[in-house]
Parts: structure tokens; sequence; C-alpha cells
């Protein structure tokens, strides 16, 4: 049997004749504590090699030395590799600076995450100066505002966006040690934001509409400034996102307006009036209006000179839009045996949803019918696409996740009492409101995970609204929903510091939840459920 050369070690070395032998010497370990003086022949012919050696190319010695290596028994192999890792342990980041290369070494370490970043600066004098001079930490900083939004909100919100980049005029850059300081407070900060999200632990701010006749805000959306809602008293109203203050109002629509969009140009809303407006953002002049739908719009979106609409009347438009005042209509869609009660799009595909249970999958480019997604037993009230992803709300109270591609149901999720009116996600989270008055905040990457328990989605629900919660949008800090209640409530996760409610000035009388309503589901066709006191077919879904 074969021994291995681990095995030589136990071998008798003091047996004469083996140790005597010629035929032997290489396979006894070669041991560098018994190192002898080496004889004079040794050093002759030593010197002799290295003559040679030297004389050779690189190719040549490289050659010679991998021959000589594979005649080494084991034991010199590791001898051999522990003489030569601080050879090539060599510190590159020391030095660079030495050849005047230090811009190298910044670029190097600046691929480092936090993590590494922060070892990187503990390993000597010389690496801690690299980082520092090529202010390394603002770097980082600066990356993650460049790739995260959530990064990029904080730094607007909390001021420190000012001390990146190139400054503006009159703001200089602050020292390495600022940055350094401020990377663990920006952790400290997003942590916090996550748990008031897992915790439901906000601040909230509430504008009362106080509509005189019909109430009810039926749409809204949102950015740092303003809040633009549409309302059941026929009127669109802007809101001042400082101080709570309606600042303009929109007329036009001789009927509740049921769905708005708005970009840097204009405002499109949608009505119950049977026709589309579009009025100027900056202005509130209404400069042009569509009339196509012979029933109430129930829902819009538009992106990149392309609209879709959908109505009461079944049918889905898709519009060209060249400009505010040069909007035609490309194509209309039918297929759906009710209303279409939501329409989303991107460059690929165009989804609707109807009371007839079903979503439907369309072709952007042709508008040509693509696919159904079943499984919805009850009408289905919203939806939101997005890459592969749908997600949709039904007045069967679930709330269903799709896969766009092969018409998949991923996942569904229960927990609502009632009717589930609007949803939105993002990366992380899905939020739904519902005619139960409630809000839910659900773990979206659980919930595409097929091995996370049911009873784990739900990370929260929020009880502020005392009607039917219409729509909600939300980013990373926020969520502002619109309600039946004549509401419109921004939940705050990143100042969470005042406990107490913030009331819009208008009314110094703190809401109280109103009377519950009995409601009553109808026919399963429509998918619509109807409150028995207060019947309005404009929020029956």
């Amino acid at each position: 049997m074969m021994k291995m050369e681990t095995d030589k070690i136990m071998e008798d070395t003091t047996t004469t004749n083996i140790s005597s032998s010629p035929q032997f010497t290489t396979s006894i370990l070669y041991d560098p504590a018994r190192k002898k003086e080496p004889s004079q022949s040794f050093q002759t012919e030593r010197d002799a090699c290295l003559s040679y050696f030297a004389k050779w190319n690189e190719a040549d010695q490289v050659d010679f030395v991998e021959q000589l290596l594979s005649r080494m028994c084991h034991y010199q192999h590791g001898h051999i590799n522990a003489y030569l890792k601080p050879m090539l342990q060599r510190d590159f980041i020391t030095l660079l600076p030495t050849k005047g290369l230090d811009h190298v070494a910044e670029n190097i370490l600046s691929y480092l995450d936090a993590k590494s970043l922060c070892r990187a600066e503990r390993v000597c004098k010389e690496w801690s100066r690299v980082i520092s001079e090529g202010m390394l930490w603002k770097k980082l900083i600066e990356r993650n505002v460049r790739t995260d939004s959530l990064w990029r909100g904080l730094a607007e919100r909390k001021g420190w966006i000012k001390y990146l980049f190139i400054p503006r005029p009159g703001v200089t850059h602050r020292p390495h040690k600022f940055y350094r300081e401020l990377f663990p407070k920006i952790m400290k900060d997003i942590e916090a934001i996550e748990t008031n999200w897992r915790t439901g632990h906000h601040n909230l701010q509430r504008i009362n509409c106080r509509s005189e006749n019909s109430k009810g805000v039926y749409c809204l959306q949102y950015d740092d400034d303003k809040i633009v809602s549409g309302l059941r008293d026929n009127t669109i109203k802007i809101w001042d996102r400082n101080s709570l203050q309606c600042c303009k109002i929109l007329t036009g629509h001789t009927g509740s307006v049921l769905c708005l969009q708005y970009d840097d140009k204009v405002i499109i809303s949608g009505s119950s009036d049977s026709t589309v407006r579009v009025w100027d953002v900056n202005t509130g002049d209404m400069v042009n209006t569509l009339i196509h739908h012979c029933e109430a719009v129930l829902h819009l979106r538009f992106n990149n000179g392309m609209m879709v609409t959908c109505s009461k009347d079944r049918s889905i438009a898709v519009w060209d839009m060249t400009s505010p005042t040069e909007i035609a209509l490309r194509r209309v869609l039918v297929g759906h045996r009710a209303a279409v009660n939501v329409v989303d799009f991107d460059e690929k595909y165009i989804v609707s949803a109807s009371g007839d249970r079903t979503i439907k999958v369309w072709n952007t480019s042709t508008c040509e019918f693509v696919r159904t997604l079943n499984g919805h037993k009850r009408g289905i009230a919203c939806l939101q696409y997005r890459d592969r992803l749908v997600v949709s709300g039904s007045s069967d109270n679930s709330i269903r996740l799709w896969d766009i591609e092969c018409g998949t149901c991923l996942r569904i999720l229960e927990g609502h009492e009632e009717l589930v009116r609007c949803i939105r996600f993002d990366s992380k989270r899905i939020v739904s409101g519902a005619y139960d008055g409630k809000i839910k905040v659900w773990d979206l990457q659980a919930a595409l995970d097929i091995r996370a328990q049911t009873n784990t989605l739900c990370l929260k629900t929020l009880v502020e609204h005392t009607g039917r919660v219409f729509r909600l949008q939300f980013d990373e800090f926020q969520i502002v929903s619109s309600s039946h209640d004549d509401t419109i409530l921004i939940w705050d996760f990143l100042n969470c510091s005042q406990k107490e409610e913030t009331t819009t000035p208008q009314t110094l009388v703190q809401v109280g939840r109103s009377p519950s309503r009995e409601y009553s589901s109808s026919s399963a066709a429509g998918g619509r459920a109807q409150p028995q006191q207060e019947t309005d077919d404009d929020d029956a879904y």
C-alpha cells in the first residue's frame, strides 16, 4: 500500500540502512530546525546554479523553478509557501503614494462599503491618511444618495445634502471628520425609520377639507411642496405642505373628481361627469377638455406622451399626448364585462382591472390583448403594476400578488374586513386602504417568499380615518391618505417626536370617530359594495 507524504513523518528515521541509503534521501522531510551549516561543495554548486539562473530570461527562470518544485516533497512545499507569503502580501495602499499615485489608492478604497472602510482606516496610519485626505466617507455618502431614494430623501429632509457634491455658492465642504461622524447618524436615522414603519409609530397631521355639500376626497397626489386632491364636491383643491392650508381651488367639473395625476406642467383629472380635463399646474387654468367616455371616468395614468383612461362604460381609451392642448385618441380597448376601475402601464404592458373580477393585460405598443389574470372572487377596485409584479385589491376583501408574464397568483393577503379600495407598493412594502377605514402595511419581500408564514406578512394596521379610505400614496418617510370622512391624513414616520396630532389651522376641534355604518355587498359580477345609509355610485367598486 502506498503511503501519503504526511505519513513519512512517522517513519523511523533512526534506521541506519535507510538513512544512509542515497535513494531515500529525498523522502526524508525537510526540517529547518535541523538545518546545518552548508558544506563547501554545496556552496560552490549553489553559487554555480545561481550564476546560471541569473543569465536566463524570465520564462526560463520560471520553468526551472517549476521543475525544482515538482521534485520537492509536501513538507518542503509548505516551507516554501511560508517563505513566499510575506513577499506576496504587499501593502499597495502604502506603496502607491510613495510613487506619487495617491489618487489610485483613493480610487481603490472608494469601492469599499461602510463596514470595510471602517476596518481599512484602522489598518495603519498611512491607510487612515489616504481615507481622510481622499474624503472617502463623503464619497460613500454621495454614492448612497445617488443610488438610494431613502438616502436622497433623508439628505433633503435633514439638510445635509448641501454639504455633498458640488456645494452651492457660499457653502463650503466640511472636513473629513464631519462626514465620518455623519455616517453613523444617518444609519441611526434609517434604522429609526424602519422601526417606526414596523411598529406604526408616527406623527399625524390632518387636513380637514371642509366641503360644503358632498363630503369625501376621492384622489390625491403629493410632492414636497403641495398636495393635489380631487373631491366629491366637484373641485380640485391644492394644499400647501407647510401650512396645510388650501392655496388654490380648480373648478370646472360638474361631477365628483374621481382620479387625477400631475407632473411639472399639467394636472389631468377624470370625473363622474364623463370628461377628462387638463389644467395648467402653475396657474390652475383649464386648458383642455376631452369628451369620449359616456360614463364616469374612474381612473387615468399618463407618462412619456401617452395617457390611458378607463370608465364605468367598460372601455379603456389610449391617448397620444403631443402637448396639453393636443391630445388625440389612439385606440379604444374593449373586453371587460363591467366597469373598468383602474389602469396602469409601462412601455411593455397596459394592465386594467374591472368589476368583472378579472385583470386584463394589453400590449402597450400594439394595444393588442395579451392575457387575463383570474383569481379574485369579486370585483377588483385597485392595482399597481411595476416590472413583473401586479398587486391588486378587491371587494372580496383580499389582496393578490401576480406575476404578469405567466399570469400566476404568487400570494393572497387577507386581513381587511371590507373592500380593498387603494393599494401601492415599493421595493420593501405594500400599503393598502379599505372601506373598513383601515390602512395596512405589508412586508412585500416576505410576501414574495413562499416560505413566509401568512400571519407574519401584515406589519401594522393604522386606524385614524372615520370613513372609507379612498386613496393613498406613500414614500420612504410617509403615507398620505384620503377618505370619505372628508380628510387628508399625513402619517409621518420620520419626525415622530411629537405624539400629539397636528391639526390644520382651519379648525381647533378634534375630529371624532363617526358612528359606524352597516355595509352590504352587491352582486359579485359588478364587485360593488354599497353603504346602506348613504349610497354613492362614485365610490362603489
